[in-house]
């Protein structure tokens, strides 16, 4: 999380802590200590917020929408070789089964995951 004065960021460590996630603020001046949500946030703000005079929230939602539907079915991505996200994971099914480490994690430790937990510190 960046050190801004946002009032989220109380509420996302507070939820971070009721979780069990350690929560750990980036350097002052340094975003790229935070790339990946720096660029989303950029490219998010650029194709969406910047691009459209909103009326109702309910309009943001939609076009929020769209937008994420182009930007992980459609839109190529450099990182990802021109591919879109999904066309990255299809090229690359069979690598993923593989046991390689972390891949994606849900924002909610799991149920078994927090009965493991317990039974361990027991």
């Amino acid at each position: 999380m960046d050190n801004g004065p946002e009032f989220i960021a109380e509420i996302t460590k507070k939820w971070s802590e009721a979780n069990e996630i350690e929560f750990k603020y980036i350097q002052p001046g340094k975003p790229m200590q935070n790339g990946y949500v720096e660029r989303f946030n950029g490219s998010f703000r650029n194709g969406v917020l910047d691009f459209y005079m909103f009326q109702t929230l309910d309009e943001v939602r939609e076009e929020a929408a769209i937008w994420v539907e182009d930007y992980n079915n459609f839109r190529p991505h450099d990182a990802l070789g021109g591919m879109s996200p999904v066309m990255y994971r299809e090229a690359n099914k069979k690598q993923a089964a593989l046991p390689s480490g972390l891949r994606s994690a849900a924002a909610t430790p799991s149920l078994h995951y927090a009965q493991r937990e317990e039974q361990r510190q027991n």
